[in-house]
């Protein structure tokens, strides 16, 4: 009988047992948390690791427990560096069993711009990893998957084609947030229907409430703040406190959805807490499930032409 996991399961429970020796395994934003726990666990449990930083000294210092693992310099804000890495790789030439687009920033308290004049959440979060993707799309190997990371978040926000640089709305840090998670999303349910035919699957997850650097933007004490705020409607609402997770406990559903489930279960849907996510467009009072607007496969495939319309680049 295969094994359930949970909000509370690890990346080692998730991995108990399993040998992946042989897999080559790519994931972005190598420098911390989630990203370093992810390459750690994977390694351990036999997968060559490629891992890509912005900063390859803070990576390096990061990794170095992690036997054998390989640095990609990549600055996601950047689509000349994204191009540069995606090109290093296409001239290696070997191929992927699995890639996790771990990497992204959260919440940057005012409108700024990437290199290229997106607006950064966007930009670095879903274009840095359109472009990148798309360009690596032929070293993906028969039977290997994409897990993009999302989060909850996406329920903050639906992408707006329209004003995707807020170049006209209101710039909130959770809004813009919430549009590069949604994308995230949308980019996996059309990644995967593009390339479901040559065995190539594609889901996304949300790790859950983890203090990571991510947070590093926000004011200090406000994700705290937010956590007490959630207890507070849990309380009243006779539900289980919300608790944030361990580091390990962050990165099981990116591995779970990986090597651990079945493609098929997960391809082009959103997990959480280790399993597929309900469908949900209830309020704010349901903490789980994904909004209906970031799986809609129509919603996807205008994502998609709009994001080559913006990098100017066809795939």
């Amino acid at each position: 009988m295969a094994k359930t996991f949970g909000a509370k399961s690890t990346t080692d429970d998730v991995l108990e047992g399993v040998d992946i020796t042989g897999k080559r395994v790519l994931v972005t934003g190598v420098s911390a948390g989630l990203g370093v726990e992810t390459a750690r666990t994977l390694a351990a449990h036999g997968a060559s690791v490629i891992g890509t930083a912005r900063n390859l000294e803070k990576a390096r210092s990061a990794t170095a427990h992690i036997p054998g693992i390989e640095l990609i310099e990549m600055d996601l804000a950047s689509l000349k560096s994204v191009r540069a890495a995606a090109d290093k790789l296409n001239a290696d030439g070997q191929k992927f069993d699995l890639v996790i687009a771990n990497a992204g920033v959260m919440a940057i308290p005012t409108r700024t711009l990437t290199e290229d004049g997106f607006e950064t959440q966007f930009g670095t979060n879903h274009l840095g990893h359109f472009v990148f993707i798309n360009r690596i799309a032929p070293l993906f190997a028969p039977g290997s998957r994409l897990v993009n990371l999302s989060s909850s978040g996406h329920r903050y926000s639906d992408v707006n084609l329209d004003d995707p640089n807020f170049e006209r709305t209101e710039y909130t840090d959770f809004g813009a947030y919430g549009r590069s998670k949604t994308a995230n999303v949308l980019f996996a349910v059309e990644f995967d229907r593009r390339h479901q035919a040559r065995g190539v699957r594609a889901t996304a997850v949300h790790p859950g409430g983890i203090e990571t650097e991510l947070a590093r933007h926000m004011a200090p004490g406000a994700l705290q703040s937010i956590v007490t705020q959630l207890n507070v409607q849990a309380q009243a609402r006779g539900e289980p406190a919300f608790e944030l997770k361990t580091i390990p406990q962050g990165a099981a559903t990116s591995v779970w959805a990986g090597v651990v489930a079945p493609a098929e279960d997960v391809a082009a849907r959103f997990c959480e807490d280790c399993h597929v996510a309900d469908v949900t467009d209830a309020g704010d009072e349901v903490r789980s499930g994904v909004r209906s607007y970031a799986l809609d496969g129509e919603h996807a495939k205008a994502l998609w032409t709009k994001s080559e319309e913006i990098v100017g680049e066809r795939f």
